[in-house]
């Protein structure tokens, strides 16, 4: 029989999660919010949860795609309305982006309740979540991990940093020290570009068919080009991701500059009162020093495809 899943967190990249367990023929129960993403997952064959506890009961897994250590401390452990301090007892699969510090601790106080968990954070966007080809992260005892595999081969590949908890988000902050410093950079290159007087639509051309090219600036100038807000990933993202990053260097005693200027330029991009729009918006902050702006018209042969949101 297919494992009984538990799923809380249906936003960009947990519908889209949900959504591939459900394809695998998973039996899932989900919780949100929202009620109108609980509904849109249960047309798709999942079971709707009125609250964490009712996803929670009697599943065998228990996934959490939620923004930050908060929310993953709140469905985990509340006294009213958590789920292991209302009695699960089985994996908490955890994809949340959070200090390792705080997986390590965290993962004490479940085991403490007779729960288990996985430190898994994921990568990889939108598409890639929907198809369940995520990338992710994971770290925990290898009895632990036997145990949810068969889930998280359902949403994609992972990779296994080691049996002790913490491991998978620091691999994710690593990731996330090079995601957010090539996006401020390729803002950075195109405002640069722009106050040149390059046609920033065949900068966007030359650059990703040639040595400069990263996936970030394939995957945001498009909206930088567009001036489309559309918060696929929002610029309030970054700091938070960035400020583990600083943390943890700091705590190990290694600089990191180039995270630290990356930082910045998104507080600059929040201090504008774009902390909701897209994080591809960052160039508004180079957009405002240098009086000239990134955005073109669209030629005639179309723009740049827009990107599924990816961190």
């Amino acid at each position: 029989m297919p494992l009984q899943v538990g799923f809380v967190g249906l936003g960009a990249m947990g519908s889209g999660m949900a959504s591939s367990l459900v394809s695998k023929g998973m039996r899932v129960r989900v919780f949100d919010m929202r009620k109108e993403a609980v509904d849109k997952l249960a047309k798709l064959g999942a079971s709707p949860a009125a609250s964490v506890r009712e996803c929670a009961k009697d599943v065998d897994v228990l996934v959490l795609a939620v923004l930050n250590d908060k929310q993953v401390t709140s469905v985990l452990l509340d006294e009213a309305t958590g789920a292991v301090s209302g009695g699960f007892r089985g994996v908490c699969v955890v994809c949340a982006t959070v200090p390792p510090a705080f997986a390590e601790e965290i993962s004490a106080k479940v085991a403490k309740l007779g729960a288990k968990y996985v430190d898994a954070p994921m990568s990889g966007g939108t598409i890639k979540a929907a198809a369940g080809q995520l990338t992710f992260m994971v770290s925990g005892e290898e009895s632990v991990l036997k145990s949810c595999q068969e889930v998280l081969d359902a949403m994609g590949k992972s990779y296994v940093l080691g049996q002790k908890v913490g491991l998978g988000s620091s691999m994710k902050m690593v990731n996330q020290l090079l995601a957010g410093s090539h996006i401020v950079v390729a803002a950075e290159a195109m405002a640069l570009g722009a106050k040149a007087g390059l046609d920033t639509r065949q900068v966007y051309e030359i650059i990703t068919a040639a040595a400069g090219n990263s996936f970030m600036f394939e995957n945001r100038v498009p909206h930088m080009l567009d001036d489309d807000p559309t918060p696929h990933s929002a610029v309030d993202i970054w700091p938070k991701d960035l400020g583990i990053v600083l943390d943890e260097s700091k705590r190990l005693g290694l600089p990191c500059p180039m995270a630290g200027m990356a930082m910045q330029q998104f507080l600059a991009a929040r201090g504008l009162g774009l902390g909701s729009k897209d994080d591809s918006f960052v160039v508004k902050v180079y957009e405002a020093l240098g009086g000239t702006p990134v955005a073109s018209p669209k030629s005639s042969d179309g723009p740049p495809q827009k990107r599924a949101k990816s961190s």
